[in-house]
């Protein structure tokens, strides 16, 4: 299923995973050090030898980051890292910023058939630890903190909604974290996050729009993948041991 998917055999795959929901983050992988790209039924994937990771377009959405985590599963990998966009909430924030999630709120449904909902979802942290190293190495700065993981796509105009935001005191909205991290806890799949702040939609004229996501893509996308690639090439060698869970 993970060849029907996306294209690509298992034995392709590389030992360490980035995750994306934008085919242009392909593209500038491709560009940058991939080998092959594939494409299945869903999802798209690009190879780089060179660096020993494999990078998925799995599309958006709360379904779809379940099914990756349960597909890579049984490759077994030694560490997956979302490349994420999402809203950043906090007055604080501005376009451009680095969110490594804490935490993320389960509000969407995928999740509550891999786990109860009491079980937080918390990234792996020695993965987030690693790539806040690589930032901090950059020279560059990060935020931390609990996202918002909804399934409700137009949550924008509704206004009982957003209050509830405000009271939840959430960095960040997005789509997938959450479940991300609760079927990687499922699953033993090590699982992290680097977001990327790419508009500020509680603020007037702060909905993401096609002009807008362009100029994101163009301005951030390569040091966004630079980030995720040399994080993921290194966390073998210079990262400490990864043990998920002791079960």
């Amino acid at each position: 299923m993970l060849e029907r998917y996306t294209g690509s055999p298992p034995e392709q795959f590389g030992k360490q995973i980035i995750l994306t929901n934008f085919d242009y983050y392909l593209e500038r992988f491709h560009t940058l050090c991939g080998d092959s790209r594939t494409q299945g039924s869903a999802m798209g994937v690009v190879h780089s030898s060179s660096a020993g990771v494999s990078i998925v377009d799995f599309s958006i959405g709360s379904p779809t980051a379940a099914l990756i985590i349960e597909l890579l599963a049984i490759i077994d990998p030694k560490a997956v890292l979302l490349l994420g966009m999402c809203g950043g909430l906090h007055r604080s924030l501005k376009i451009g910023d680095f969110i490594l999630p804490t935490a993320a709120i389960r509000d969407e449904g995928a999740s509550r058939h891999f786990m109860p909902p009491q079980v937080p979802a918390l990234p792996t942290f020695k993965i987030q630890k690693f790539v806040s190293q690589i930032i901090i190495e950059k020279g560059m700065d990060y935020r931390t903190g609990v996202v918002h993981t909804t399934d409700y796509r137009f949550w924008e105009f509704d206004e009982k909604f957003k209050a509830q935001l405000y009271e939840e005191r959430a960095l960040a909205i997005e789509m997938e974290s959450a479940t991300l991290f609760i079927a990687g806890f499922a699953s033993k799949v090590p699982i992290g996050a680097l977001l990327l702040v790419s508009d500020l939609p509680l603020t007037r004229g702060g909905i993401k729009t096609k002009k807008s996501a362009k100029a994101v893509f163009r301005q951030f996308t390569d040091l966004h993948l630079e980030i995720g690639i040399k994080s993921m090439s290194e966390i073998a060698e210079r990262g400490e041991h990864i043990r998920h869970y002791k079960w």
